[in-house]
């Protein structure tokens, strides 16, 4: 599902803090939070500005992302003409039933309300309200913290067309302006050329944010602890067997349809692809899993080389079904800490959005968090929650990575059809 980060020189205290893995660095950070939390109390309060800098400025770089990434998925996937109906409407079908799935399991056990909700802040309501495209600020800020959060961009062109915020659009040129210095001297002689230094530019962008998640952690979950307690986090223990049990369903979704659809038996599968999914669970990538899973059909399962091409390469592409349950999951479980009932047309808004949001979101690092703000923003809810998930995030976002490798290979599989690749083949 994630592309792991650039290596950096593991030189000084800040190249050895970069090479550690970043689940490790927002363990850390929640570590670190708790503490702080509970030694400052109430006037960790202030905390929350630091986390919603930071998720203000992903939730500004997540819809060009998306788009950029979606148009360099299509562009360059390699899908013959023939397959292209079918498979379209297998990634769809499995897209649809995982979110319809994730939606029924956190409807059912409600784990956002196994403790009393907690109210919506102010000061939380309002960074939502800016991040759902609120560009201009009609009132002077109360302090020199809301007017920074005032200036930051909201959007990549929103500061393009307000003539009061020269911040924003200094932060967004300097920004682009060092990123494109490694890609100054990039050849462009086509699109492709062009769409591809515009989607590594951002994502060289997204780096830089991602790597102040674990601060906006530390940050939140102090802020959180010192104000409300620990209620807010008793839910996650609820939270994280819901996804669980959803991931599990979707699982057995993918077994029965290869056991009615494909020659090959759900057993023979599980066994041929064991590598596979173990390096996707390790490696909390599928992006770096492509080839194990692509030899593993091929070799050990025996489908047919243009069905493992289309699963496991270009499947990988689109297919995130784990992805998409979970962020479903997420923004209702968040709906349900914070009391907030979302009717049926903001769920099906929530569906809608999340299969958009997965297609060609493997390309991307730490997609479930980039993917999640357009989730939340579609149906109102409060970004700023976002990293208190990101405590649990570490260890699901394996799980769910497993499952997008195993929904690969349920494409390849069905795909392959009811006939075994024969002798000749």
């Amino acid at each position: 599902m994630t592309t792991p980060p650039k290596q950096v020189a593991k030189s000084g205290f800040w190249g050895r803090w970069a090479a550690t893995p970043l689940y490790w660095r927002i363990l850390l950070g929640m570590f670190i939070g708790i503490a702080t939390g509970l030694l400052l109390g109430d006037r960790a309060g202030w905390l929350r500005i630091p986390s919603e800098i930071i998720l203000q400025l992903l939730s500004a770089l997540a819809p060009p992302l998306i788009l950029i990434a979606v148009v360099h998925v299509l562009m360059t996937s390699d899908i013959p003409r023939s397959s292209v109906a079918r498979l379209a409407g297998l990634l769809l079908l499995n897209t649809t039933v995982a979110i319809f799935i994730g939606l029924t399991v956190a409807n059912v056990m409600q784990p956002g309300k196994r403790s009393p909700a907690a109210p919506v802040p102010a000061a939380t309501e309002a960074s939502a309200e800016q991040t759902a495209g609120q560009d201009v600020v009609d009132e002077p800020a109360a302090n020199p913290f809301d007017q920074l959060l005032g200036s930051l961009p909201r959007s990549l062109l929103g500061p393009l067309g307000d003539r009061q915020n020269v911040i924003g659009v200094i932060i967004i040129a300097i920004a682009f302006g060092v990123a494109l210095r490694d890609a100054k001297a990039a050849p462009i002689t086509n699109i492709t050329d062009l769409v591809e230094v515009a989607y590594r530019t951002l994502i060289v962008v997204l780096h830089w944010i991602i790597e102040l998640v674990p601060i906006g952690v530390a940050c939140i979950v102090a802020a959180v602890i010192g104000t409300e307690g620990f209620g807010a986090f008793v839910n996650l223990g609820a939270f994280v067997v819901a996804v669980l049990i959803a991931l599990g369903l979707q699982a057995a979704w993918y077994l029965v349809r290869i056991h009615y659809f494909s020659w090959a038996s759900p057993v023979q599968v599980l066994r041929g692809m064991r590598d596979a999914l173990l390096m996707a669970f390790s490696t909390d990538s599928s992006t770096a899993t492509m080839p194990v899973t692509y030899a593993c059909l091929k070799e050990k399962v025996g489908v047919r080389e243009k069905s493992a091409s289309l699963g496991a390469l270009v499947g990988a592409n689109f297919n995130n079904d784990g992805t998409a349950l979970y962020e479903a999951m997420a923004a209702l479980f968040v709906a349900q800490m914070i009391g907030m009932d979302l009717t049926m047309v903001q769920q099906l808004t929530v569906v809608f959005t999340s299969i958009l949001a997965s297609v060609g979101a493997a390309g991307i690092p730490e997609a479930g968090i980039v993917t999640m703000t357009l989730v939340f923003t579609a149906v109102g809810l409060d970004v700023t929650k976002i990293p208190i998930l990101l405590t649990v995030d570490w260890f699901l976002d394996r799980c769910r990575t497993t499952i997008n490798v195993l929904g690969d290979v349920n494409v390849a599989c069905l795909l392959d059809g009811k006939t075994k690749q024969s002798s000749e083949e």
